[in-house]
């Protein structure tokens, strides 16, 4: 039963940065904007990183790209990659994904909202239909020059017609991977100039991967296979910096901080806590120091050093949700379900329309095992659902919650919504199933089960 099911599933959970049950992200692949085939290079399926102040901050800084592109910025997601190369792209849905090589190898925040530009250049530009259907034409292209070639090679009794057919569809496909790429760079460099920010940013980014290309002669790297590199994508774009009124317009300072705490942040939770502590040591009072030391005092873990920490940033800076969301985590993750509550509600008070913030709540709100903070997980799980439904992690919860509250229906509603969010076509049929049963005809929530049943069933056939 759902209900008897325990509710910790983020044991691991970095503020913020917490590996992710985005178990969907391969079958995405198909769907790439980009050169897939290339991309999929990953060894296995890349660990999503979900963190609420990052993801808000650079939410803030490339919210005008994504209105001058005409797009809704809350409709837009952004998924961290925890990779340390640079790379990034866009799936169906409106979600952009930034490696964290990206983000920490960018010297200005310029460069980073440059390649986002970029990638708003391909969801702007419906690109990623259309590269599933320029990968579906290549392979019919493989399929024919295939077949051409076995005969002739059978004829001519060698073996060298068929080696010439094997790079048909790649080649078609990378004909209109260069193509797109370059349709996303004047994109790009359109809104960068309708916001009256520089374009320069990317230009340097193209001009140091191509100069690292060139100089190690590697024609592999993860960038290169994802957004193949050309001089005259590089040389158009050098062409629009000498011109556009905009190249020498400064960053805003805020933005500037903006980038600097992003980056803090992410050093602080990906490197080893001895290299953070000696790259911000006592001395530095800085707001950012002492945050980048609370982190790596709680990953050591040093919880009486850490909470001190983080309970002095709160003192001084007591509107901030996300030192409050710190707090809540250091107490959960060290088994102070309770003491974690208060934190994580004054973080959700403070940041209300953070649906992530909600969800780490009601985690925190199930493990107290109080059938009136089980409801109110209920009612945020519901809310935080409606920003965050893509991710089963959210219908888990709320499985669980409906589970402990006996409403059967409903949990298995929420599991048939889990299995349709991580791609199992066969328990997102049996649980809507089963949700069916024990729902009310008529009612939305059987609507909704009898939809995920026919999807489900159309996509596993």
């Amino acid at each position: 039963m759902a209900g008897a099911a325990s509710a910790r599933r983020r044991s691991n959970r970095l503020v913020g940065i917490v590996p992710s049950g985005f178990s969907t992200l391969l079958r995405i692949c198909a769907a790439l904007a980009v050169v897939v085939i290339s991309h999929c290079a990953y060894a296995g399926e890349p660990t999503i990183l979900r963190d609420t102040e990052i993801e808000s901050d650079i939410r803030t800084m490339v919210s005008p790209i994504w209105r001058a592109a005409g797009l809704t910025p809350a409709d837009v997601a952004i998924y961290l990659v925890q990779d340390d190369r640079i790379n990034s792209f866009v799936s169906a849905g409106q979600a952009v994904f930034i490696n964290t090589g990206l983000i920490l190898g960018s010297e200005t925040p310029n460069e980073l909202i440059g390649v986002i530009a970029h990638e708003t250049g391909h969801i702007a530009g419906g690109h990623v239909l259309r590269a599933a259907d320029a990968m579906h034409k290549a392979t019919i292209e493989s399929l024919i020059a295939m077949a051409g070639a076995a005969l002739a090679s059978a004829a001519g009794h060698s073996a060298a017609p068929m080696i010439a057919a094997a790079g048909v569809g790649q080649q078609s496909f990378l004909r209109f991977s260069i193509s797109q790429e370059a349709t996303a760079d004047h994109a790009a460099m359109n809104y960068l100039d309708l916001t009256g920010q520089s374009a320069r940013g990317l230009l340097t980014l193209f001009e140091t991967l191509q100069s690292q290309e060139l100089l190690t002669g590697d024609k592999d790297d993860v960038w290169s296979r994802t957004h193949p590199l050309t001089a005259e994508r590089i040389e158009y774009l050098r062409h629009h910096v000498e011109i556009s009124p905009y190249s020498n317009v400064p960053e805003p300072p805020a933005v500037v901080e903006l980038m600097k705490a992003v980056k803090v942040k992410l050093h602080a939770f990906l490197d080893e806590p001895k290299t953070v502590l000696a790259a911000y040591p006592e001395s530095d009072k800085s707001m950012l120091a002492r945050y980048a030391r609370a982190i790596a005092y709680y990953r050591i873990p040093k919880l009486d050093l850490a909470l001190s920490t983080i309970d002095g940033l709160i003192r001084d800076y007591p509107k901030n949700p996300y030192f409050r969301e710190l707090k809540g985590q250091m107490l959960f993750e060290n088994g102070r379900v309770q003491d974690a509550v208060g934190p994580y509600e004054e973080a959700v008070k403070l940041a209300p329309k953070s649906p992530l913030l909600r969800i780490s709540l009601s985690q925190v709100y199930l493990e107290t095992n109080q059938p009136v903070l089980n409801k109110r997980a209920i009612a945020y799980l519901n809310d935080a659902s409606r920003a965050e439904g893509r991710e089963s992690e959210v219908w888990h919860f709320l499985a669980v919650a409906y589970g402990r509250d006996n409403q059967l229906g409903m949990a298995a509603l929420s599991l048939a919504e889990e299995a349709f969010a991580a791609g199992k076509k066969k328990d997102a049929i049996e649980q809507s199933q089963r949700a069916r049963q024990l729902l009310p005809k008529g009612s939305a929530s059987y609507a909704r089960a009898d939809d995920i049943h026919h999807e489900a069933e159309r996509l596993d056939n």
